[in-house]
């Protein structure tokens, strides 16, 4: 595991995209950045550009209109890369589901790491997504340079 690699899992950036719901999964998001959980002294630090983020957190459900700008975030982000889908909208379509425009969830769109569910999830449990999205993230990296080994 290179330096790189090592800085990476020890202070993933996050990108946060709310693919449009009620907002109560990303009020507890947003929580994790108060001094209550502080996750950036973990150095888990919230971004808005995608082309430096390594975990894509998405909420809310996925409809015609976000699945476009969705794919295009995840297209630039560099790998390796994770995708959390936090709450129940952005797992299933939540309440939503059955509406004309809804697509369901992230995972008909992207392929997602990590499931987070709740209506709004925990911070803790949020938290807790992002470190198994990193775990994930990891052992895809080592298996890839196995692999070309």
């Amino acid at each position: 595991m290179g330096l790189i690699d090592i800085a990476r899992s020890k202070s993933p950036w996050i990108l946060h995209f709310d693919a449009g719901a009620c907002n109560g999964c990303d009020i507890e998001l947003l929580a994790c950045l108060t001094p209550v959980y502080d996750v950036e002294r973990f150095g888990i630090i919230n971004i808005g550009n995608p082309k430096h983020a390594d975990v894509l957190l998405v909420t809310g459900t996925v409809n015609k209109r976000s699945a476009r700008v969705l794919r295009n975030l995840y297209d630039q982000m560099p790998e390796p890369k994770a995708v959390v889908a936090i709450g129940a909208c952005a797992l299933s379509g939540g309440v939503f589901h059955q509406c004309y425009n809804i697509l369901g969830g992230v995972d008909a769109v992207l392929p997602v790491d990590v499931y987070v569910p709740g209506c709004a999830p925990k911070p803790e449990a949020i938290i807790e997504g992002v470190v198994m999205a990193l775990g994930r993230m990891q052992e895809r990296e080592q298996a890839r340079k196995r692999g070309a080994a």
